[in-house]
């Protein structure tokens, strides 16, 4: 499947109004949008409509002015920081030998997936999230479902971003105040370094964000290194319960699930044609950093190692990681806010002035966004203490169809018609087809596991001021 070329202008990229695919690119989309029934028709004509941010020429506010390189590490900031403290304790539950199999398979088929989603962006120009794919495929029902599915995702991992930040805390300070408070501290935090409105201000940022993290995950390396666990063992292959093992393979990919916010991320691209360039970059990095840290902490942890995996080093040495790791804890959560509050906000004011001017309207309606988004997801970081529960019970719900299946249902639309047409078709309809039962079975399964997890932990620490960094 021949990657989509590259831009040569600095110029920024600007959509067509039509739904087509740009010349000699997607080569596997050969029916582009075409319908081949009445209704597909139909459907298509309802929904071409213009870019989400509209002629940005005399624009207060210019959104579409990301670089792919800039997309790139703001993927990586949104994807890595919380996947990547789940995945040692995974390989102790599973084995090292299927958690390695399974980080290799699940970040390949991520990556295709990836790919899938931008081809769609690029047949339809307009699609700014998962609301309006929804819509495309389903009319008004599905652009429905779509957002409601994508922002209460969102909120998720914005308050397990906020858990994660008063674990943080919890295990800097030595508990020095309620767990509670720290929530509070967190969630102000975020809300504040939210109120920008564009990414381009939020990819330098990334930046740091990704060297802190690899800064911390090396001090964490070394840490168990230098101090591995007494009468340490591992298991090549392990036999768990099913509650636990599925639990292991829902935290292996939610770290793969930044998929949600990739039409979000594209559509604020100078050139939409660059995706590719950004998202392989992502995977490579994905890839590699889950494999390196998930082995050499199991190795020198062994099966009692913590989840996030930062606690699983010494003291001392764990406070310096968790205070290295404070910016891609707190920027990851900025972004996937960003991507939930630009979904209502582009959703209020597409089509007029307040979209792209700093009117006292446009500033306060974004500020009242993000402000009830964080409030609701403090509510739930507070409900819900327990780190891998909370990324099991968000991965059956959502990952399993933003990462997965959602990628299936969008190819076999895009192709509709031409499954058969030959033999390349017929394998990757074949793909597809078993990518969206795929992520069917994971959301079955996983809201199984999730579910029994929860009502079985006898931890009591919702709502309290517990110390929950041990």
């Amino acid at each position: 499947m021949p990657p989509v070329p590259a831009a040569s202008s600095e110029r920024s990229y600007r959509p067509s109004q039509e739904n087509q695919i740009p010349n000699g690119s997607l080569e596997d989309v050969e029916k582009q949008t075409r319908s081949t029934s009445d209704d597909g028709e139909q459907r298509d004509s309802r929904v071409i409509k213009e870019d989400p941010f509209g002629d940005e020429e005399n624009a207060e506010v210019k959104y579409r002015t990301l670089r792919w390189w800039q997309a790139a590490f703001i993927m990586i900031a949104e994807t890595i920081s919380l996947g990547i403290l789940s995945l040692p304790s995974a390989l102790a539950a599973v084995g090292m030998v299927p958690g390695i199999i399974m980080l290799l398979g699940l970040g390949a088929i991520a990556t295709y997936t990836g790919y899938v989603l931008g081809q769609f962006k690029l047949a339809y120009p307009h699609v700014h999230n998962i609301a309006d794919a929804g819509e495309i495929l389903l009319g008004p029902v599905g652009r429905e479902i779509g957002g409601a599915a994508q922002t209460i995702f969102l909120i998720f991992i914005m308050g397990s971003h906020i858990l994660t930040f008063t674990i943080a805390m919890n295990a800097i300070t030595g508990h020095a105040t309620c767990t509670i408070v720290w929530g509070i501290v967190g969630f102000i935090v975020l809300w504040v370094f939210t109120l920008p409105r564009t990414l381009k201000k939020v990819s330098y940022l990334s930046i740091a964000s990704f060297i802190s993290i690899i800064v911390a995950v090396l001090i964490t390396m070394i840490g168990v290194g230098v101090s591995p666990t007494p009468n340490l063992h591992i298991d090549a292959t392990a036999t768990v319960a099913f509650v636990p093992a599925f639990l292991s393979v829902s935290n292996i990919i939610f770290a793969y699930a930044g998929h949600v916010a990739f039409f979000s991320f594209i559509s604020e691209f100078r050139d939409p044609r660059e995706f590719p360039k950004a998202l392989y970059l992502l995977q490579a990095t994905n890839i590699s950093m889950y494999l390196i840290v998930a082995i050499v902490v199991y190795r020198f942890a062994g099966i009692d190692v913590a989840s996030p995996a930062l606690g699983s080093t010494g003291h001392v040495v764990m406070k310096v990681a968790y205070g290295i790791s404070l910016p891609t804890i707190l920027l990851a959560g900025v972004i996937y806010g960003h991507v939930g509050s630009k979904y209502i906000y582009v959703r209020l004011f597409r089509g007029t002035r307040h979209m792209s001017t700093r009117t006292p309207l446009a500033l306060g309606t974004w500020a009242a966004i993000t402000f009830t988004l964080w409030v609701i997801a403090w509510i739930i970081a507070q409900s819900i203490p327990s780190f891998s529960t909370l990324l099991a019970l968000i991965t059956a719900l959502f990952a399993s169809w933003f990462t997965y299946g959602m990628s299936g249902i969008l190819w076999l639309y895009l192709n509709r018609g031409q499954y058969a047409l030959n033999w390349k078709k017929m394998a990757l309809t074949t793909l597809n087809v078993s990518i969206l039962a795929m992520g069917a079975a994971v959301c079955g399964m996983g809201l199984y596991a999730s579910g029994t997890a929860i009502h079985d932990d006898s931890s009591g620490g919702s709502w309290t001021c517990k110390d929950n960094s041990t």
